[in-house]
């Protein structure tokens, strides 16, 4: 009997992460939808928001920091070394 009970035990601690991961299903119905007054405002926000990144300034070189501690005659040689 002791067997059995262990077993089953183990068998429970064992399929925990599985039911752990079976899909989570919503049985609430979805909230109202938004209003027309809503809508005009998340718009007006995302169009914003796209203006506001239309105003970020493009990088134009990529940065090195490690550039003035090593030679350029140094990177080249070092990159040319690693490949096989």
């Amino acid at each position: 009997m002791k067997i059995l009970c262990a077993s089953m035990l183990l068998a429970a601690v064992v399929s925990g992460p599985a039911f752990a991961q079976a899909p989570q299903f919503n049985m609430m119905a979805d909230g109202p939808g938004k209003t027309p007054e809503q809508i005009e405002r998340q718009k007006a926000l995302e169009k914003a928001y796209k203006e506001s990144l239309r105003k970020i300034p493009d990088a134009a070189a990529v940065d090195d920091p490690w550039g003035g501690v090593r030679n350029a005659s140094q990177s080249k040689t070092s990159s040319k070394s690693r490949q096989p």
